[in-house]
């Protein structure tokens, strides 16, 4: 990534790694869709000042498993309960809606977690890099500011309580959070998530 790249256009600046880093955006059939992912994840990275989409953490004080493990995995999992819904209950989730907004889902830590890492950075943008906004929420307005579906852009938030009325997608997107996060703090912490959160005073996932 050049720094010319960067000043001129970010999206193209971070296309190559963000592509590479999320092989499940080639499963979005909408191409357009597929595209405004990429863009509110450039622009994620370009405006927290990151040099590579590897480098954020996927929590604060667990800095061994990426970030990109993390939505792939959320990914990964709802799309496969997505399917059983699909074939033994008879259910109809829009596919493209539910990888979309898995992989959407923790862009917002493009602005939360620079104060954890900040020998990593290079010029993270004020207006927007900041734990002050909870990155569910953060991750939301990206999707919004890029055009994403309002669908998309419903199942991104997944803490309880921020979206009063929850689709089906979106209780997808939470399911799989969970089930990746439980992975995780178990395999790294020998803790379930909720005693991560209980112990660590935290609510962020």
């Amino acid at each position: 990534m050049s720094d010319t790249d960067s000043d001129s256009d970010p999206v193209a600046a971070y296309r190559e790694q963000v592509e590479a880093a999320f092989p499940e955006l080639a499963d979005v059939e909408d191409e357009t869709l597929r595209e405004q992912v990429v863009e509110a994840w450039c622009l994620g990275l370009d405006r927290g000042g990151w040099r590579d989409v590897e480098d954020i953490p996927y929590a604060w004080n667990i800095d061994e498993v990426s970030n990109v493990e993390h939505v792939r995995g959320v990914t990964r999992i709802a799309i496969r309960i997505a399917e059983e819904q699909r074939e033994f209950h008879g259910a109809d989730p829009d596919l493209d809606t539910v990888r979309a907004a898995c992989l959407l889902h923790d862009v917002g830590k493009c602005y939360e977690y620079v104060a954890h890492v900040d020998a990593d950075l290079v010029d993270p943008d004020p207006e927007y890099a900041t734990e002050e906004v909870p990155h569910s929420m953060s991750g939301y307005a990206l999707a919004h500011e890029v055009g994403c579906p309002l669908a998309v852009q419903r199942a991104i938030p997944h803490f309880i309580g921020e979206i009063p009325k929850r689709t089906l997608e979106a209780e997808l997107v939470t399911s799989a959070n969970s089930a990746s996060s439980n992975a995780i703090t178990q395999a790294t912490m020998g803790l379930s998530l909720k005693e991560w959160v209980k112990k660590y005073s935290q609510t962020q996932e």
